[in-house]
This record gives structure tokens, sequence and C-alpha cells, in this order.
């Protein structure tokens, strides 16, 4: 297969990484992050505007979370024909309007389809960003351009959702839905100005199959990164979601905005750190990463004495905030053996998976917060975490190669 020169890949440029096309795409990440979660710090302003329940308010994430789960699949296989930036652009447009709808929402019925839409904008945006950042990187610097694209995830977390819950008590839970709108809009501008396009990925795989699901998997490799995504991120969504409980039952609830902070600054040393040396060293990182998790929601669940809390949140978050950096680097470089599209296919289902798992870890550590306390919670986490290690640990060939 020929490709023009509009279709052209322009990763093998020489020089060093395209930073404003990168800033631009790792925006973008951080903007869809931050809008999943946003709703939890603004929730009883939400209810009290809508007449609602806060947990049918609670519901904004759900119905976020699943917009994404259900569509970034097929949708990834219906778009593999059209070229990333003008997918991009439109699948960024939707979130814009989705999430100014959100924003004016008069009743709670237009707020959960406005929710939905935006989950399936994100979804499909997040499908192709860590292709995308792929493509425009130097060869040899593929893993280094998805770390800088994936900092919006952490990013979001220890920094946009409290200034999102800072301006929604201030002046509303619609501005700061507002505000992220606002933000939507300056980053398709730079999306535009500063991010090359590139082609679409390969309609066709290896052999001349289109390479759809069923047989992305059957790539040696891709199945074991999807299941380690599954426990690794379930593991972290059952004590995160809870970790406020946790620390109060711990003594530690009025601090509990300085321990997210602390987890949120390990989080960003770790994307720092593996975006250095992801390219080089991605099995030692991951298997670094699961162990660092494990131990550290262990030590949550044995005890809840202050200063434990205290590492085991550094530590939590060293080994987490480089995880989307590596796990989107392995399935796409275990994927990408079958081509782009192949590549494409993997990412989709990794956020299938993500949000999946999103959803579930928010069930199940709330049934068991209920039935056995803040401890089971930890330690589901750890008994997750250990999992991931052992899959990670058995994909020396395919799946995590290398040291």
């Amino acid at each position: 297969m020929t490709t023009t020169p509009s279709e052209a890949e322009p990763r093998t440029r020489p020089g060093g990484l395209p930073w404003p096309a990168l800033l631009a795409l790792s925006t973008a990440v951080f903007i869809t992050s931050l809008t999943e979660t946003l709703p939890a710090g603004v929730l009883p302003g939400m209810a009290e505007s809508l007449d609602v329940g806060p947990g049918a308010a609670g519901q904004s994430v759900t119905v976020y979370a699943a917009g994404t789960a259900l569509t970034a699949i097929p949708l990834a296989r219906a778009t593999a024909s059209v070229p990333r930036k003008p997918l991009l652009l439109g699948a960024m447009a939707v979130f814009l309007v989705a999430n100014t709808l959100t924003a004016a929402a008069p009743a709670y019925a237009v707020l959960l389809a406005a929710r939905f839409l935006a989950g399936v904008a994100a979804g499909l945006a997040w499908a192709i960003l860590a292709g995308y950042a792929r493509r425009i990187a130097p060869a040899g610097s593929e893993g280094r351009a998805i770390a800088v694209a994936m900092t919006g995830i952490p990013v979001a977390l220890s920094l946009g959702v409290p200034a999102g819950t800072l301006i929604g008590e201030q002046v509303g839970w619609r501005a700061a839905f507002g505000a992220v709108s606002l933000a939507t809009l300056a980053v398709l501008g730079w999306i535009g100005a500063s991010v090359p396009a590139v082609g679409r990925p390969a309609a066709e795989g290896a052999g001349g199959v289109r390479p759809g699901l069923r047989r992305t998997l059957a790539v040696p490799g891709v199945a074991a990164v999807l299941v380690t995504v599954a426990l690794f991120v379930l593991g972290h969504t059952v004590v995160y979601a809870y970790v406020a409980p946790y620390l109060r039952h711990a003594g530690l609830g009025p601090r509990t905005d300085a321990v997210l902070l602390a987890f949120g600054a390990a989080s960003l040393l770790s994307i720092w750190g593996v975006g250095r040396h992801v390219d080089r060293r991605p099995r030692a990182l991951m298997l670094t990463g699961a162990a660092l998790f494990t131990l550290a929601t262990a030590a949550l669940a044995v005890t809840g004495a202050h200063p434990v809390v205290w590492a085991a949140a550094v530590l939590w978050g060293l080994g987490w905030g480089g995880a989307p950096t590596l796990l989107q680097t392995a399935a796409g470089r275990a994927a990408g053996r079958r081509g782009a599209a192949a590549a494409d296919t993997a990412q989709a289902a990794l956020v299938t998976l993500w949000n999946a798992a999103m959803a579930l870890g928010g069930v199940a550590g709330g049934l068991l917060l209920d039935r056995s306390g803040t401890g089971a919670v930890a330690a589901s986490a750890a008994a997750l975490g250990a999992a991931a290690l052992l899959v990670v640990a058995g994909g020396r060939r395919d799946a995590f190669p290398g040291v």
C-alpha cells in the first residue's frame, strides 16, 4: 500500500520532540480526564440545582464512563479510514458542545444525555491521542511522546479537580463546567495551529485483513497488556474512590486534601521519570510501578498509622503516575506489529477497559466499604495490584519485553 505525501507519517523527522503539538494533545487529555471526575467535586450544588439526590447526581460520572466504554471500540473501528487531525478536532468539537450543554442543562435528563455524549466524544479522542503522539514523534522517542501527552491525567487528578471544586464552591457548578468549555475552545485552536496532520491508520492489517478487535486481541502480547490494564485500574479505583472514608477512619479526614496533594505530586514525578526512560526500560518501569502500588495498598490495609499513610500515598503516586504511559505504550507496541490500525484498535480497547474498570471499581469499592470496612478496600486493591504484577512478570516475551 502506498501513501501520498499528505498521508506520510512525520515521526521519522530528525530532531527533538514536537513540544507545542504534544502539549496541545496533553491539554486535550487533561480536559477530558478532568471532566469525567469533576462532578465529584461539585455534587452538592449540582444535586440541589437539579432537584435530585446526591446519588442521582453522582450518576453523571457513571453515564460519562458508560459513553466512553460502550463506543470507543466501534467508533475507532468505524473511523479507521479518517485522517487523524480532522477526526481529533471533530471529537473535541462534539465534546465542547456536550460539555456546554452540561453547564446549561435545565433538567436532570438533559444533564445525563449531555454527559453521555461528552463521554462518547472523549472516548473517541482518547482512542486516538496516544497513537497521534506516537506518530508525530521522532523514531525512538515514541514512548517519551506518549508520556508527555498522558501528563494530563495526573495533572487533572491532582490539580484540575480541586481547582474545579473551588470554582464550583465560589460561583457554582455550572461555572466550573463553563470554564472547561472555554478551555476546550482554546485547545481546539491550539490543536489546529500546532498539531501536524497525519494520515489515516492503515485501513488493512497484515495479510490484507482489516484488523478488527478479535484479530487485534490475537496479536501476541495484546491480551496480556489489556488484562494488566483491567487489574491495575480496578485496583487503583477501588481505593482512590473511597480514600476519603479511609482517611477519616484513620484520623486524617481534615488532611485529605494534603494527602491527595502528596499523591498527585508523586504521580507527576512518576510520569516525568517514566517519560525519560520508557523507550529504554519499559519492563523494569512497569514491574516497579505495579510493585510500588501493591506495597502501598498493602500497607494501608495493615495499618492506618499516620506516617505509614503518608508514605503509602507517595509510593502509590510513584507507582500509579506513569502507568497510563506505560500501558498505552505497551499496547501500541504489541498491536503495532500488525500495523497502525491494529494499534489504534488496541488503544480503543484499552480506553474501554479503563472506563469499565473505573465504573466497576466504584461499585465494588462501595460494597466492600459497606460490608467489610476500609481495610478490606485497601486489601482488595493490593490483591489486584499483585495480580497485575504477576501478569507483567509473565509477559516478558511479547507484552512487556525488554529490561
